[in-house]
């Protein structure tokens, strides 16, 4: 059990702060410890006070937590004053483990959660400690003492908090317009993580993630990779979100993710497969049935079975069993739908006939389409195809017709939430 440590406030409705990084720590795998810097009186409606505890109390909570603990990885959120953050870093300059710095200014609720001192401490002191420093829009504006609008902007502060010292910057796509963008800056070269917007801005989102991050690097992973998981356990969260006050929600920062789940509901939906499908409409490579994790972002967290269903004589049989990454092209279709929709996580395809483009219709299915003709060069096809569908549509379509190409069998691909919504769907259309 590797042990990581957060250094942030205190936030009695129980959404942010040291809070949700312990949840966030033990939904990571990891043993959390903490230093509080402030105690203050909130709730998802307002910031009611804060107390700043006593440098002295911060530097003995440090000492004893780095006195006993193997720490591998750790987190600042609220630091407030700059006597606070001269005091972390003054306990941390002989410290080898990485740090990510969240740059904490403004609660959810919009009060101010920093003195006046608070930002030139943390540029001239912590910021140079720092492996990864994760702002905000407003945060990077902060930072890097520029105007930050839009996804250029973000990057030419990116690279100005750079040379303040941190050996990273993720500036977070939260609070810019349009398409959500996180964008990292790291040994000089930028890397954009796109992800689905939702339509909700919650409660300690900012902490998970850093939290999150800390918590992989405890664990040993490389930077980016930690990054890439700790926007998963985000995406999750939000997802998972609830609302257990009267004013803005609050992520799910202990949500975890239920493999066996995901495993016996595509078992469950190929047996109803077998039942229901009719051999006219199995196609020659034949059907392959896919679940995502929620909050998937790679084909190894789908799971699809690990041969096919196929015809046998008079009847249809389930090959090979339910695994994680056993169809990367059943992959590629839901994992391109979630991120337009992350609540279609499952996708089967069926034989295409004539009769099948215009029978969902008939139905009520949207429908949409795509012609491999049209296919950018290097592109792959079930990315881009499934992409085209949607966006003719604007939104996730029930049925995916693909026509085909030479060599390529023409297909019919049914979406849905889960298994059992796609086999509700394929009974409509089979039936007819």
């Amino acid at each position: 059990m590797r042990t990581a440590l957060t250094i942030a406030g205190s936030d009695s409705g129980g959404g942010a702060g040291i809070q949700a990084d312990l949840k966030s720590f033990a939904g990571a795998g990891v043993h959390g410890t903490s230093v509080i810097t402030c105690v203050t009186a909130q709730n998802t409606r307002s910031v009611d006070s804060i107390f700043p505890l006593p440098p002295a109390v911060v530097r003995a909570q440090l000492r004893a937590v780095l006195r006993d603990f193997d720490v591998r990885g750790a987190k600042t959120g609220m630091l407030y004053s700059a006597d606070i953050v001269r005091t972390v870093a003054n306990e941390l300059a002989g410290t080898k483990f990485p740090l990510v710095v969240d740059p904490v200014m403004v609660a959810t609720v919009g009060a101010s959660l920093e003195r006046a001192d608070f930002a030139a401490a943390l540029v001239r002191d912590l910021l140079p400690r720092a492996a990864l420093v994760t702002p905000n829009r407003y945060e990077a504006g902060r930072l890097s003492g520029r105007r930050v609008r839009t996804l250029a902007d973000a990057r030419l502060a990116a690279k100005a908090i750079a040379k303040l010292g941190p050996g990273a910057v993720l500036v977070k796509g939260g609070h810019f317009k349009g398409e959500l963008v996180d964008l990292l800056y790291r040994e000089g070269e930028f890397t954009e993580y796109r992800g689905y917007r939702y339509p909700a801005d919650l409660h300690g989102s900012g902490c998970t993630l850093a939290a999150s991050i800390a918590a992989f690097l405890a664990s040993g992973l490389p930077p980016v990779p930690a990054i890439e998981r700790a926007r998963q356990r985000v995406a999750l969260g939000f997802l998972m979100g609830y609302r257990p006050g009267k004013g803005v929600g609050v992520i799910n920062s202990h949500a975890a993710l239920d493999r066996y789940e995901v495993l016996q509901a595509v078992r469950e939906g190929a047996e109803a497969a077998t039942r229901l499908i009719p051999l006219a409409w199995v196609p020659e490579v034949g059907i392959n049935l896919g679940y995502a994790l929620p909050a998937a972002t790679s084909p190894e967290e789908v799971c699809a079975l690990e041969g096919r269903i196929i015809r046998v004589g008079a009847r249809l049989q389930a090959t090979g069993a339910p695994v994680f990454g056993g169809s990367r092209h059943v992959a590629r279709i839901i994992l391109t739908a979630m991120r337009y929709d992350p609540r279609v996580r499952s996708a089967i395809n069926l034989k295409y006939k004539e009769k099948n483009l215009t029978r969902p219709k008939e139905i009520g299915f949207r429908v949409g389409t795509f012609r491999r003709g049209m296919q950018p060069e290097g592109t792959s096809t079930m990315e881009w195809g499934t992409e085209q569908a949607i966006r003719k549509i604007g939104r996730v379509p029930d049925v995916i017709v693909d026509q085909g190409g030479v060599g390529k069998e023409a297909m019919v691909r049914i979406l849905g939430t889960e298994p059992m919504d796609v086999m509700r769907k394929v009974r409509r259309l089979v039936r007819g």
